[in-house]
């Protein structure tokens, strides 16, 4: 599935090629996530002249609606929502286990998944040793995803690659509780192997089935859990867990200590990382190919844009960014690598949004343009702004594949991180 195209002299960072049936991905690569089937506010054919060489859908959210049968009946999500490049879903464990409460945890520094502990959720989401139970967030009806289902699901969307179920460790959680989850997680990747073998061309093309990684933010079951995962038949590698993406420092740590147990001759993911550029070259620098977050179009959907450090240093800090940065307790608020067009300082900014980043997608859209669009409340500013980040983060990515072929990925971070 993978052919490994060039390994960078000066760090880990590595180029490559994912050979699927509905085309090729270059790595390294960010995956739009097209959640229930649709990037939101953007059409197929803005994708593809993003040049999206693939997209993530979620299980968990097609299984509520509109159900995996209806969309087998259809052919797949290919066929479905007329998209021929590759689809990339997930097993739906993230979901359902951040829905609330996991389970009554054993002792009383084990961590709920997000929120801390009680936090006023509502226990959604119950696990035992052979899967979770959990609500609808739409209608309350009870559900159960298990390692077999959740690949029976996903066999019936049809994507090239599908994930293992299993089960999200939380950023906090302790040594107790990691471990549980950790022999869970290694029990169900067996199942889920077992499971896929026993169809792997349902619609007529060839599934891939990557498995996961996890451990928190503990050196020995991460170490344990690589080696594990490593070891079992799977077509790809990912790591998983609330620590990546969300805690950078914790997701270089982790992958340090991960590195070498990785088999170069399978790609490897990081899910849930990149809601900063910076994040990016963290990931790629540690050998990663492959990444996704909802970070980049839910922020774009809020008027939260991306822009290069160069055109982000031009600009004059915003009153709460001057805030930000004169109280140390916030001294690292400022992003370097975001603007808010919300903000009055561009209501009469006839600028690029960026000028020296250009997107060829909205490159003739003007700050004040769009800051309008949002303050009127106009579809289409979800439209232009979601263009934007997507382009932004895709020409990143292919701007680092050639530094990588030259070399030169050092420099680029340079570049691009202070």
């Amino acid at each position: 599935m993978y052919t490994l195209s060039h390994q960078d002299k000066q760090s880990k960072a590595r180029t490559g090629i994912l050979h699927t049936d509905h085309g090729d991905i270059e790595t390294p690569m960010f995956m739009p996530v097209g959640t229930k089937a649709t990037v939101k506010s953007l059409s197929n054919q803005d994708l593809l002249d993003l040049d999206a060489q693939i997209i993530l859908a979620n299980t968990y959210h097609l299984h509520l609606q509109p159900g995996e049968d209806l969309i087998d009946t259809a052919g797949g999500l290919h066929k479905f929502m007329n998209w021929d490049r590759p689809i990339l879903t997930d097993s739906g464990g993230f979901q359902v286990f951040s829905l609330g409460l996991q389970k009554e945890q054993k002792t009383k520094n084990s961590p709920p998944y997000q929120g801390g502990a009680g936090g006023g959720h509502t226990k959604l989401a119950q696990i035992d040793d052979n899967g979770v139970t959990f609500s609808s967030h739409i209608d309350g009806s009870t559900r159960r995803f298990t390692p077999e289902s959740a690949i029976q699901i996903q066999r019936k969307l049809g994507a090239d690659i599908i994930m293992a179920f299993d089960e999200c460790t939380p950023d906090n959680a302790d040594k107790v509780y990691a471990r549980e989850a950790l022999d869970r997680t290694h029990r169900w990747a067996e199942q889920c192997i077992a499971e896929h073998k026993k169809d792997t061309r349902h619609h007529g093309y060839q599934q891939y089935l990557f498995g996961i990684i996890q451990g928190a933010k503990h050196k020995d079951l991460r170490i344990e859990s690589a080696k594990a995962i490593a070891r079992m038949d799977f077509d790809g590698i990912a790591v998983g867990g609330e620590s990546i993406g969300y805690n950078m420092e914790a997701t270089a740590e982790i992958l340090d200590w991960i590195y070498q147990y990785l088999p170069e001759h399978k790609p490897r993911y990081t899910m849930g990382l990149g809601h900063s550029p910076a994040d990016f070259f963290t990931a790629i620098e540690h050998g990663i190919d492959m990444f996704d977050c909802v970070s980049p179009t839910r922020m774009a959907r809020n008027g939260t844009l991306y822009v290069h450090p160069k055109t982000k240093k031009s600009l004059p800090l915003t009153k709460g960014e001057l805030e930000g940065v004169q109280s140390k307790e916030n001294v690292n608020k400022r992003s370097d690598y975001t603007i808010n067009i919300f903000n009055s300082q561009f209501k009469e900014d006839f600028s690029p949004i960026d000028p020296n980043y250009p997107s060829p997608q909205t490159g003739g859209i003007t700050r004040a343009y769009l800051h309008h669009l949002f303050k009127a409340d106009e579809l289409l500013a979800y439209k232009l702004a979601t263009l934007h980040n997507l382009s932004f983060l895709l020409r990143l990515m292919a701007d680092t594949r050639k530094a990588i072929a030259k070399d030169q990925f050092l420099d680029l971070k340079a570049a691009w991180v202070s």
